[in-house]
């Protein structure tokens, strides 16, 4: 149910998913989603952010440690590729799509202000392990930590704004541009370490 809602969410936003179809899309008896989330829709899609930063932070981690900071940044764009073309441009990212739509619950809800709040701090921790995650790859290449934290932000934020702009397009291209301009840049800032 989790990743059923995380996959809607990023097809449709936060608002446009609801427990009903996410019983629908998942194929879930509708009694066992009120079982595993009593707190109802806020609930699900909070765990569905962490899902879905988790599906994003272990492979990133793994490709920035295996491979190093430019075979691991092609890696991470490679993975958004196949994700926007598995789905014909349909799916994007559901933590951005947390951080962008004003979360409206269920009738029964109580507090919606509480938990966009809520939603949006989750979103805000995913985006900050990812910076984190390339922060740390950029220390290990010996990049100051200040001028790897905010290389670590432009990529992040790069690769998050173009996902959104090749769902618009229906095509890759901005993917390869951005890409292609994170390396020229990654490459420079690490060139200047090693003389």
């Amino acid at each position: 149910m989790i990743a059923g809602a995380a996959d809607l969410m990023s097809r449709r936003g936060v608002n446009a998913t609801s427990m009903r179809d996410v019983v629908r899309h998942t194929a879930t008896p509708r009694g066992s989603i009120g079982h595993h989330f009593p707190d109802g829709k806020r609930q699900l899609i909070a765990e569905a952010v962490i899902f879905a930063g988790t599906q994003v932070s272990t492979p990133l981690e793994k490709a920035m440690r295996d491979r190093g900071v430019i075979d691991g940044l092609r890696a991470f764009v490679a993975s958004w590729r196949r994700r926007l073309e598995a789905t014909g441009f349909e799916a994007g990212c559901p933590v951005l799509a947390v951080a962008v739509d004003r979360y409206v619950g269920e009738v029964s809800d109580k507090d919606d202000d509480a938990a966009q709040q809520q939603l949006l701090d989750l979103a805000d921790g995913v985006f900050a392990e990812w910076r984190q995650i390339m922060h740390a790859a950029l220390l290990r290449e010996g990049l100051a930590a200040e001028r790897a934290e905010r290389l670590a932000t432009l990529v992040v934020a790069s690769i998050e704004g173009t996902v959104a702009m090749c769902r618009a397009s229906r095509r890759a291209d901005a993917l390869d541009q951005v890409q292609e301009e994170l390396e020229i840049v990654l490459t420079a800032a690490l060139t200047r370490v090693t003389r």
